[in-house]
């Protein structure tokens, strides 16, 4: 039910945004001191590129602080598991869920602004990635922060790959690693075991 909200919101708030502000791409500028490439012996790297690579790890550094090294984290953990016995302890989940819900709108927004110069803004771009994000959670297993940041880097590896040699396989190349990773591995790269299916 939580997937088919969040589909349903998007595509509401996408045409929303269509009629406010039009289909067509806006383009948005890299801001001129992060512009230019930087050689690493034989490599040429985007400067950008390499401002959004360390912006990512930051962002990844600071959310597994937030969720597993902080007193907030911890009733978030367990508010998640046994919300039951956190009520029971006269702990109100609602504020800390809402505060979590936020956190993961923000991480969204400041992948959107670093995104844009890349892609353009327009109203389809959080659709874009919605699948991705999706294959990504799965590959790596529902409730493994690790698991989704190793499904994050295989996937792009994969992608990156498979765009090189053959661009027309590259969205599809990505539902093959997930399919083969669920045939093998029906919980995820570091998901919690099914019984049901293993």
């Amino acid at each position: 039910m939580s997937l088919l909200l969040t589909f349903g919101l998007a595509m509401v708030i996408e045409q929303g945004l269509r009629i406010v502000f039009g289909a067509s791409p806006l383009p948005f500028s890299i801001p001129p001191e992060l512009r230019g490439q930087v050689f690493v012996g034989d490599f040429i790297y985007p400067r950008y590129r390499l401002v959004i690579l360390g912006v990512a790890v930051g962002a990844v550094v600071a959310t597994w602080f937030i969720v597993y090294r902080t007193a907030f984290g911890r009733v978030v953990r367990a508010g998640v598991q046994n919300p039951d016995v956190v009520g029971a302890l006269g702990i109100s989940l609602a504020p800390y869920m809402t505060a979590i819900a936020a956190l993961g709108v923000g991480l969204a927004d400041l992948a959107g602004v670093l995104l844009a110069p890349i892609s353009g803004v327009h109203p389809a771009m959080g659709a874009e990635i919605l699948t991705a994000a999706f294959v990504v959670v799965v590959i790596g297993g529902l409730g493994s922060f690790w698991g989704v940041i190793m499904a994050a880097m295989l996937v792009g590896v994969v992608r990156g790959v498979t765009i090189y040699f053959n661009p027309s396989w590259g969205e599809a190349s990505m539902y093959f690693v997930m399919a083969l990773v669920l045939l093998l591995r029906p919980r995820g790269l570091l998901g919690e075991r099914i019984e049901k299916f293993e």
